[in-house]
């Protein structure tokens, strides 16, 4: 049995997390689940898998505790302080991390530094301080088994596969929702029409990323770190089926792919049963209906937010937890109806470009200063448009 928590229960990583639990009950026991904001969902799961632990923010305990009612055995948890001692707990084998945001870096390193098996959905950890990630999860022989289509497409390729042997590794995008919109129409787009997804239902921060495109930026500088590559073994490939969600080629010219349909809950169930393969009860891809696939290469000139995520990639240092928190401030002032769509690459952007760089190493405070300055640089450069 293993006994599983989940970060950011509620939302949609989370919920198909619950989904694959339910059809395993034999497997898995949820020891945690978490939420921030989303009080009627996170009880509902509560009731429905009893967990040991639920945490949400300080000011909600008292209404999620009536929600639960007075049966409920288990204890509320402050999700704002206490999710990182939650990852260390002995009684907790996996740990899945669906929440968004810096916020979850505190709680992955807790993970990994506590040996255990981390199956994350989160790019901003990953981005903004990967390196110490993936030198604690060594240390202490944590195993982490990405989530996002993607990486784990890139995770599952490798299999079996010597690393000496890798020499490119091609993440594939959707194009976004922008893909067949003109540039010149980006300064009249609304909110409502950038989080219009035409494929997914994600949340508002990803849906904006996905439309300039940093998202896939992320993961780029997500594969980097996950797989050790160097920035130039990594290229995107726009891929509007979406039905091969990764490739990796080899010295010999041979080149691997993970083929699937687009639903979550095959890389969440691979993360959680690895190394077994159990039936999703999912539809099979059938190719024959799909006949064609297509492959372009991305245009920079006009998602240039993909161009600079590269950029930040070669450089490294602070300039990814840079990127990742400018990036933050720019979309929620978008969100907010503050600036234009088309300003946010130009925010951050320059705030990317007025970082004096510096190495991490194993500090993860100078990340921490790195986050704090790209936000209040990305916040003037807020006020100058404003003014």
């Amino acid at each position: 049995m293993k006994r599983v928590l989940i970060l950011g229960s509620t939302g949609t990583i989370g919920c198909n997390t619950l989904q694959v639990i339910e059809r395993f009950p034999e497997l898995f026991a949820v020891v945690g689940l978490s939420a921030y904001q989303n009080v009627e969902r996170l009880a509902q799961q509560a009731r429905t898998f009893q967990p040991d632990y639920v945490g949400i923010r300080a000011d909600q305990h008292e209404e999620l505790k009536n929600r639960l009612g007075r049966d409920f055995q288990g204890k509320v948890c402050d999700a704002d302080r206490d999710l990182a001692d939650l990852c260390s707990l002995d009684e907790i084998d996996i740990v899945v991390i669906g929440m968004s945001g810096g916020a979850a870096l505190e709680p992955f390193l807790a993970a990994v530094k506590s040996g255990k098996i981390v199956a994350p959905a989160n790019k901003e950890a990953l981005v903004m301080a990967g390196e110490i990630l993936m030198a604690e999860a060594q240390k202490s022989g944590a195993v982490i088994i990405p989530v996002d289509s993607e990486q784990s497409a890139i995770f599952q390729c490798l299999i079996g596969q010597r690393r000496e042997d890798l020499k490119q590794v091609y993440l594939t995008a959707s194009g976004g929702p922008l893909k067949d919109i003109a540039a010149k129409r980006f300064d009249d787009l609304t909110v409502d029409e950038i989080l219009a997804h035409p494929r997914w239902t994600m949340g508002p921060k990803i849906t904006v990323d996905s439309a300039t495109m940093m998202n896939k930026g992320f993961e780029v500088i997500e594969a980097q770190r996950l797989f050790a590559l160097c920035a130039d073994q990594i290229k995107v490939l726009i891929h509007p089926e979406a039905i091969v969600h990764s490739l990796v080629g080899f010295c010999d010219g041979s080149v691997i792919a993970q083929l699937g349909i687009t639903d979550m809950r095959i890389p969440i169930q691979y993360a959680l049963t690895y190394p077994q393969r159990l039936s999703s009860a999912l539809p099979d891809l059938d190719l024959t209906q799909i006949g064609r696939l297509h492959f372009e290469s991305p245009d920079e000139q006009k998602f240039p937010a993909l161009r600079l995520a590269f950029e930040v990639a070669h450089r490294g240092g602070t300039l990814p937890a840079v990127l990742n928190a400018a990036d933050e401030v720019a979309v929620d002032a978008f969100l907010n109806h503050q600036i234009r769509f088309s300003r946010i690459y130009g925010i951050v952007e320059t705030v990317v470009q007025r970082h004096q760089c510096q190495d991490v190493g194993n500090d993860l405070g100078c990340v921490w200063e790195a986050d704090r300055w790209a936000r209040q640089m990305a916040a003037e450069e807020i006020r100058k448009l404003q003014s």
